[in-house]
Parts: structure tokens; C-alpha cells; sequence
């Protein structure tokens, strides 16, 4: 069953990591048909690392792995000779984030020709991660590959770009040959999803992506619809974007309802 939403699903941000690293792969399935094989699609990996807040763990349903000790218990005995700390810090909460992006690959040089980036919130969070995708992109850039960028969050300031359009989405294509302009295909959370052009060696016709079609694939085939619509979106909705949303909602959905039952099992545990 295909996402309800006539475009980019709100609702998918609560579960982005999950939606994120299933939508690469699903996007380079769609184009290896297209580009083989001449080309080859590749998926690797960003790694990020920050600090992060106990309660944005809980509100990004990322678990957190670490063992926690009572206070005053130890990981193993002291033994004779070895000295007490004189005093104990408690670190911060760390996550670290491997997220996936696509590459086009010349068969024969192996040279990356196209980089296919799907931004999520470690992109778009100000600080260091910004900071290193940043220059990830110049890298991309200077290294005479063509990049795009997909942007398909609401929440976190847009990465820059001189003459950006106003939007809520975007997609950025930035051609070797064009530098430093780049088109847009700018929308917004009512608007359908594009289809947008994947630049290829000079001479080559330009790859395709549907981005409608491959998040309704990755919808259906993860059964979200099963359990992502248990909570309001984060970032809220504004102005009247609520009730319009609302109306694309499963007929068996009801937030009120699912919030109600999400609180009378936390207060009966």
C-alpha cells in the first residue's frame, strides 16, 4: 500500500534513521537498470558523532547501549595497589550515526562520477557534523563528481545555497560542468514529490529518479503503516497543516486514541 500522503510523508521523520537506510537502497535497485553497465551503484557510509541529550534519545527512539551501574558499584574489584580515582565526572550521552549515501561508478575507471546524498538531521543539526558535510560537499565538488542533495525534512535550517528558493523540501543538483550553480526543485508539504534527473558521464543521457515511487515502496514493504502514526509529527505541524494532514491519515488511525493507550500502558507498568 503506498503512503497516504499525496507527497513527502511527515510522519516518516519520527523513524528517520530507519526510513533513511532503507530508502538508499531502494534508490539504487531503482537505478542500477537504468545505468548498467557502464555504471556501477555503490552504497557507503557517513559516520557521525555527537552528543546528545538523554531526552532527544527517547524522542528519536534511538537506543542507547550503555550499561548503567548504580551509584557507587564498579566494574570490577580493586586490587591491592591499585589507586582510587579521587574524583568521577559523568560524561555526556554520545551517539554515533553511520548513514548511507549513493555512488555512480564508471565501470572501467572506477571514478565516482555522481554522489547521491539523502540529508537527515545529523546533516542539518548545527555543530561539528553540519560542519563536516559541509565539506564533504566541496570535496564532492572540487573532485569533479556531480552531487545531489535530498532534502526531505522539515525540521533543522536548510544547507546553504546562494539564491536557495523558499521551500520546505529541496532537491539540489549540482552539475561538474556548472559549477558553481546548481538547480533546484524546490516543494512543499502539500505538493507531489518529484521526479528528478541523475547527471551521468558527458554524452550520457541523464538517470531518473522517482522519489514518489520509491518511498511507497519503502513505506509498504516496512509496514509503517502499522505503527508511525502513534504520535503527533516532530516538528509539529503550523497554521492549519494539522487538519489537512489529519485527512490523509489510515481509517483506523486516531492519534488522540493512540496517545491514550500509549499513556495507559506506560502508567500501568
Amino acid at each position: 500500500m503506498p503512503s497516504p500522503f499525496p507527497g513527502m510523508n511527515p510522519d516518516l521523520e519520527a523513524i528517520w534513521h530507519d526510513f533513511h537506510e532503507r530508502f538508499l537502497p531502494a534508490a539504487a535497485a531503482y537505478l542500477v537498470p537504468q545505468v548498467r553497465p557502464k555504471y556501477i551503484v555503490t552504497i557507503d557510509e557517513n559516520v557521525y558523532l555527537y552528543d546528545i541529550p538523554l531526552d532527544e534519545y527517547q524522542r528519536l527512539g534511538r537506543p542507547d547501549l550503555a550499561v548503567i551501574r548504580g551509584e557507587g558499584t564498579s566494574m570490577c574489584t580493586a586490587g591491592p595497589g591499585v589507586l582510587e580515582a579521587p574524583a568521577q565526572g559523568l560524561l555526556p550521552n554520545q551517539d554515533d550515526e553511520s548513514l548511507s549515501y549513493l555512488n555512480i561508478v564508471d565501470r572501467e575507471s572506477r571514478e565516482v562520477v555522481t554522489v547521491i546524498e539523502l540529508l537527515s538531521p545529523a546533516n542539518k543539526r548545527p555543530g561539528e557534523n553540519r560542519a563536516q558535510d559541509l565539506a564533504k560537499r566541496s570535496a564532492v565538488r572540487r573532485g569533479g563528481a556531480h552531487l545531489v542533495e535530498i532534502d526531505l525534512l522539515r525540521g533543522g535550517p536548510p544547507m546553504p545555497a546562494e539564491g536557495r528558493p523558499e521551500c520546505i523540501y529541496a532537491v539540489l543538483v549540482s552539475r561538474v560542468d556548472r559549477r558553481r550553480w546548481a538547480d533546484f526543485w524546490p516543494f512543499g508539504l502539500r505538493d507531489p514529490l518529484p521526479t528528478i534527473p541523475v547527471p551521468l558521464l558527458p554524452g550520457d543521457i541523464d538517470a531518473r529518479l522517482d522519489l514518489r515511487a520509491i518511498l511507497d515502496r519503502v513505506y509498504d514493504e516496512s509496514g509503517y503503516e502499522d505503527y508511525i502514526y502513534r504520535r503527533e509529527p516532530d516538528p509539529p505541524f503550523t497554521g492549519d497543516d494539522a487538519a489537512w494532514a489529519r485527512a490523509f491519515l489510515p481509517s483506523t488511525t486516531d492519534r488522540q486514541t493512540m496517545s491514550e493507550i500509549a499513556m495507559t500502558v506506560t502508567e500501568g507498568s
